[in-house]
C-alpha cells in the first residue's frame, strides 16, 4: 500500500462526505459515547479493501480498535464477519460509508477478476487490467485486480509507452512512431517499455519488419487472425489481446495462445459486492 497516495485519498474523501459536520451523528449521539460495529458481508466474493479500512479508521480516529477476521483475497459468503471496529461511535459513523465504498467495490472489482483468472487457469495466459478505472480511485481498482489474481498493465501514462491507433495515426505511420519513441527514450534517459497496437495482420508485419518494440497488442482480431499473429510473432515480442473480450469467449482467446489479454470490464463495469457495517 503506497501510504501517502491513501493518506491524501483518505483526507479528501473524508472532506468531501463531512463538509462542515455530520449534524445528525452529532445531534443524536452524545460526545463521548462509544461502540461496536462489524463489516458484514451479504453476498459471495472475493474480499479485498480490509487493509484499506484499517487504515482509514486509523486516519479518522486513531482509538479506534479493529479485530480482522478475514483478509483480502479470501472467499467470502453470505453473513460472514470481515471484522470488527470499537471506539468513538461519531467515528465510527464518519468512516463508516468511505469504508463501505471503497470495500463494495473493490471486493465486486475482485470477484470479477477471480473468476475470470480461475476460466484461464489451463491456459499459460495471464490477464490484464487498463486505464478504463474511475478518475481518483484508479489505485484501489487496481489493487483489486491484484487481489483478485489479476496482473496491473501501465498504472498510467507515465510508466510505459504504448503506441495505440491514434497515436500511430498522428505520427504518420508505424514506422515513424516507433522510430520517434526509441529516441524519446534514449534523449531523456528513460527506462520504459515499448508496446504498440496494431489493428491487423498487415500492420502487424510492419511493426515485425521495424522490431525496436517489447510488446505487441493484437486489438480486435478474429480468432484465425490471432492465432496467425501469435506463430508470427513466434514468442520474439511479448503478445496482447484486447478488444471484444468478454467472460463468456476469453477462454477462445487464451487458446489462441496469447501471454496477457486485457479487460477493461474488470474496472468500467463491475457489480459491487454487497456488506454492511452493523452496530453491535
Amino acid at each position: 500500500m503506497d501510504k501517502e497516495l491513501i493518506g491524501q485519498f483518505i483526507k479528501n474523501a473524508i472532506a468531501e462526505d463531512l463538509g462542515d459536520g455530520d449534524h445528525t451523528s452529532l445531534s443524536t449521539i452524545p460526545a463521548g459515547t462509544t461502540g461496536k460495529a462489524k463489516l458484514l458481508i451479504k453476498e459471495d466474493g472475493i474480499l479485498a479493501g480490509v487493509e484499506l479500512a484499517l487504515e482509514i479508521f486509523k486516519q479518522v480516529d486513531a482509538g479506534l480498535q479493529t479485530a480482522v477476521f478475514i483478509n483480502d483475497g479470501a472467499e467470502v459468503k453470505y453473513g460472514d464477519i470481515a471484522f470488527t471496529v470499537e471506539g468513538s461511535s461519531h467515528a465510527i459513523l464518519l468512516a463508516e460509508r468511505l469504508v463501505l465504498n471503497c470495500m463494495q467495490r473493490m471486493s465486486g472489482i475482485a470477484t470479477k477478476t477471480n473468476r475470470i483468472v480461475k476460466l484461464l487457469e489451463s491456459y499459460s495466459t495471464k490477464l490484464l487490467d487498463t486505464r478504463k478505472t474511475t478518475p481518483g480511485l484508479r489505485y484501489l481498482e487496481k489493487w483489486a485486480v491484484r487481489i483478485g489474481g489479476g496482473v496491473n498493465h501501465r498504472i498510467g501514462l507515465y510508466d510505459m509507452i504504448l503506441i495505440k491507433d491514434n497515436h500511430v495515426d498522428y505520427a504518420g505511420g508505424i514506422a515513424s512512431a516507433i522510430t520517434a519513441a526509441n529516441k524519446y527514450i534514449t534523449e531523456k534517459g528513460k527506462q520504459l517499455e515499448i508496446e504498440i497496437e496494431v489493428r491487423n495482420l498487415e500492420e502487424l508485419n510492419q511493426v515485425l519488419a521495424k522490431g525496436m518494440v517489447n510488446r505487441i497488442m493484437l486489438d480486435n482480431f478474429s480468432f484465425d487472425d490471432l492465432r496467425e499473429a501469435v506463430k508470427l510473432i513466434d514468442h520474439n515480442y511479448v503478445t496482447e489481446a484486447s478488444g471484444g473480450i468478454v467472460e463468456e469467449n476469453i477462454t477462445d482467446y487464451a487458446a489462441c495462445g496469447v501471454d496477457f489479454i486485457s479487460m477493461g470490464a474488470l474496472t468500467h463495469s463491475v457489480k459491487s459486492l454487497d456488506m454492511s457495517l452493523k452496530a453491535l
